[in-house]
């Protein structure tokens, strides 16, 4: 297959793809594409009306035909012009409604579907993306294929209607001047496959640094503090800037070639019209065409010359939907977590790792956890410690199914992950991060997220066992009070208290913490940690550990150094070893 031909492919392909989120809504799509039919083909009438407009009162006044006559003659036209033309302006009406109801309505299900899709992608996909890139580029993308959809297409069909009619008037006509203009389209051609597919790399191109410049704007805001808190607002400017320039640099190079293309063309269309017209004057001196036919040519050589001048944008549009919908397409085809297996509720809060071994994909060289062994009781208090980078984090991950063990497998109540149902999984574990990001609602709707539905008693219920009930009363707007992005308008240990209630909501069997209080005053460290022990009391509680004084009165305490579990017991007994706890606790502790 020749590399044209690949590219037509592509984009029949993209076509056929797009049409099939129309495909719900044909009855309303079809009827409005035969009315994009019958506008088009109401548009040839005005050429065909206009020839009698000019040619008929020429021939009239060279043969001596009646003022009067001539005169009822181009009311009786006038007339048939106006009512085509009202006509047209109806049908265009319903025409555009239907267009925009399907199409918008066919764009809202494949917005869904790529949402629903991508909530279902690994926890890997999303860290191999940059931040803000991906929504840039997917928003960026949609908004390529609407206007392809919405724009595009009508306008595609409408000009292949104009064209067509149009090169059938022209040969019936004059069928001479007629080939004499049409050659001038193999040029026109060889111009679109050429200057078609520097305009297409160059769209991508485009999309892809717009993308990068949209990426810089998301990491600023989301990193606000961090940014003026080392006085870098020059520095994201400058790399805004930089951003910028490249997206603006790509965009000059693809509008070059555009604009060359369209002078281009516009140079051979106005230029076969010339060169036709002179031919088609010396026909008429030789009376070889009649003065009606010739201005009949002439206009109908007008919409045509038009109507393939538009083309070279339709394909270039066309091109840059299918870059952007066979990107759409990469994501909605990439494989989603696991989906299936025994649905299970009512975990004990047993689990054990058995002969685990993990690498990421991203360094495969490195073991991040390795034949790692461990079982926790139901209800049993474990903390997990260890240095930076021993893995604790990811034993989180693995438990949760963000990962799959490479070797060996994760067990809940004696039964493999790999055999249960990730959903309800996941809905009998709980998770506190050291960082809370919370969403940008309410309170009420940030508490909620632990079980969506639960009732506002239900709520405010969770909010008092997590110390968390009497800060928010005191706010002018108590639950209703508004976060902000990631939770910014509330302090530290008022969403560590808000993550805790959303816990406590969720009833979870298993809970994960990591370290809730490591970054709180004494005040807000003490109520987070009475919250936190009526959250664990009764269930498997795992806490990543960086303050070992956190975790003194565990059950049992798990030491992790690369990927392994090197050392288990309480404090005392660990102490008492000699090991790598005790250094690390006479450290903290001395």
């Amino acid at each position: 297959m020749s590399k044209e031909s690949g590219k037509k492919g592509k984009v029949s392909g993209s076509m056929k793809w797009l049409f099939g989120y129309l495909r719900p809504y044909r009855a309303i799509f079809i009827p409005s594409l035969l009315a994009l039919f019958v506008t088009a083909a109401l548009s040839l009438v005005f050429p065909l009306i206009l020839k009698d407009l000019i040619g008929d009162p020429a021939d009239a006044w060279k043969n001596g035909v009646d003022a009067q006559t001539v005169k009822d003659g181009l009311d009786q036209n006038m007339k048939w012009l106006v009512g085509a033309l009202c006509l047209q302006a109806f049908i265009a009406f319903w025409r555009v409604l239907g267009f925009m109801k399907s199409g918008e309505a066919a764009l809202n299900d494949l917005r869904r579907d790529l949402f629903a899709h991508m909530l279902r992608l690994p926890v890997s996909f999303f860290q191999d993306q940059r931040s803000g890139a991906l929504s840039t580029r997917v928003a960026g993308d949609l908004g390529v294929v609407r206007e392809t959809l919405m724009n595009t297409v009508p306008q595609m069909v409408r000009q292949l209607v104009i064209l067509v009619g149009g090169l059938t008037a022209v040969f019936f006509f004059s069928w001479k001047l007629a080939l004499v203009m049409l050659g001038s389209i193999p040029v026109v051609v060889l111009a679109v496959a050429v200057f078609g597919r520097k305009v297409r790399a160059r769209s991508k191109e485009a999309q892809d640094a717009l993308a990068d410049s949209g990426t810089v704007i998301e990491e600023s805001v989301q990193s606000i503090t961090d940014v003026k808190a080392f006085g870098n607002e020059a520095f994201e400017e400058h790399r805004y800037s930089s951003a910028l320039d490249r997206f603006f640099a790509v965009t000059m190079k693809g509008a070059l070639a555009r604009a060359f293309f369209l002078s281009f063309i516009i140079f051979v269309m106005f230029g076969t019209i010339a060169f036709v017209t002179w031919y088609g004057a010396g026909m008429l001196v030789r009376e070889e065409l009649s003065q009606r036919d010739f201005v009949a040519f002439i206009l109908f050589s007008i919409f045509v010359g038009a109507s393939l001048g538009s083309f070279p944008e339709i394909i270039s549009q066309l091109q840059a939907m299918s870059g952007a919908s066979e990107r759409i397409r990469e994501i909605l085809q990439d494989e989603t977590e696991a989906s299936g297996g025994e649905k299970i509720t009512g975990l004990t809060g047993a689990l054990a790792f058995e002969d685990v071994a993990f690498r990421y994909s991203s360094r495969p060289e490195q073991a991040v956890i390795d034949g790692l062994n461990l079982e926790v009781e139901p209800g049993q208090r474990v903390a997990l410690v260890g240095p930076s980078g021993a893995g604790k984090s990811t034993i989180f991950s693995l438990i949760l199914g963000f990962h799959r063990p490479g070797a060996g497998k994760v067990t809940f109540d004696g039964r493999d992950a790999t055999t249960l149902d990730l959903a309800s999984l996941r809905s009998q574990i709980a998770v506190v991060p050291q960082e809370v990001l919370l969403f940008g609602g309410t309170i009420l709707e940030n508490i909620e997220y632990g079980r969506p539905g639960a009732t506002k008693e239900e709520i405010e219920a969770a909010a008092k066992e997590a110390n968390a009930h009497d800060f928010i009363m005191s706010l002018p707007e108590g639950y209703a009070t508004m976060v902000g992005p990631r939770g910014v308008k509330i302090s530290g240990g008022q969403r560590q208290r808000i993550a805790i209630a959303r816990a406590i909501l969720s009833d979870a069997r298993i809970l994960l913490l990591d370290e809730a209080t490591s970054a709180l005053d004494t005040e807000s460290e003490r109520l987070v940690n009475e919250a936190l022990e009526r959250l664990m009391k009764g269930r498997t509680s795992l806490v990543i550990a960086h303050r070992l004084s956190t975790v003194r009165h565990a059950d049992r305490i798990l030491v992790i150094n690369h990927g392994k579990l090197v050392e288990s017991g309480t404090h005392d007994q660990l102490v008492a070893m000699r090991g790598t706890y005790r250094l690390l606790a006479e450290t903290q502790l001395a």
